[in-house]
């Protein structure tokens, strides 16, 4: 956000449902899969403003990639275009490689913090929750069977992977939209690197840088910003030059 307002950019940052150090008010969660909570926040944008950049990292990288991919040609024309980074863009894979060893302990934090939110919202909805085994979970496979997947309409953890992954829709995206992810990130196997839709697709520009872990990219320039944000500032000002042009 300072990036982008140091660069002359309006910006609207927004947090993902439950997010914001407090619980949201329905049963619903926020998931990688949650188009319409963008579309909703797209909706609150100020007629006047005439151009959208839309930047998304890790989950949000999936949720701007996927509302793209299902808009193809009817998504906000304001939308000039996006930049994303790290993003798990096929669920299932990178789901099994966070179960590994390596990513152990970021697991225990990761659930750790989601467990609590599924005791905020037993307290808001008595009777309504069933957390057996909640402290035993170890995986997303464990947790998204039983919150995610029920919570927002979804059949299973495998039926929400299959359905809120953004790269079976790649080759529908229509603005120009940049892809970076690092290839020595530790929660993105191979198939999270979608070489083919960057081939077919003029619009989606893959890039893999051999670091940058998994949102880390922290080559600074002068002004202290991440080279992931000075990169997305880059793309979508050229963007902004090409439309002028």
């Amino acid at each position: 956000a300072a990036a982008f307002l140091r660069a002359g950019w309006n910006v609207i940052a927004w947090n993902l449902r439950g997010c914001s150090e407090e619980p949201n008010r329905l049963l619903r969660s926020y998931h990688s899969g949650a188009t319409d909570d963008l579309q909703c926040v797209l909706d609150h944008v100020p007629s006047h403003i005439s151009r959208i950049a839309l930047v998304g990292f890790s989950l949000g990288g999936n949720i701007t990639l996927k509302y793209l991919g299902d808009a193809g040609p009817h998504a906000d024309p304001r939308i000039l275009g996006a930049a994303c980074f790290s993003v798990p863009c096929d669920l299932a894979s990178s789901a099994k490689r966070l179960e590994s060893v390596l990513n152990r302990i970021y697991m225990h934090h990761f659930l750790k913090g989601l467990r609590q939110k599924v005791r905020q919202k037993m307290a808001l909805f008595p009777g309504l929750v069933d957390a057996r085994g909640l402290e035993h979970m170890r995986t997303f496979a464990e947790f998204d069977g039983a919150f995610t997947a029920p919570w927002n309409g979804f059949a299973s953890a495998e039926d929400y992977w299959h359905r809120a992954s953004s790269k079976p829709v790649l080759p529908n995206i229509q603005v120009p939209t940049l892809l970076v992810s690092a290839k020595n990130d530790p929660f993105l196997p191979p198939e999270c690197f979608p070489e083919s839709a960057a081939r077919s697709n003029p619009n989606f520009h893959l890039e893999a840088p051999a670091s940058g872990g998994h949102v880390g990219f922290s080559a600074f320039n002068s002004a202290r910003e991440y080279w992931s944000e000075s990169r997305a500032v880059a793309f979508v000002n050229s963007l902004l030059s090409a439309d002028v042009l």
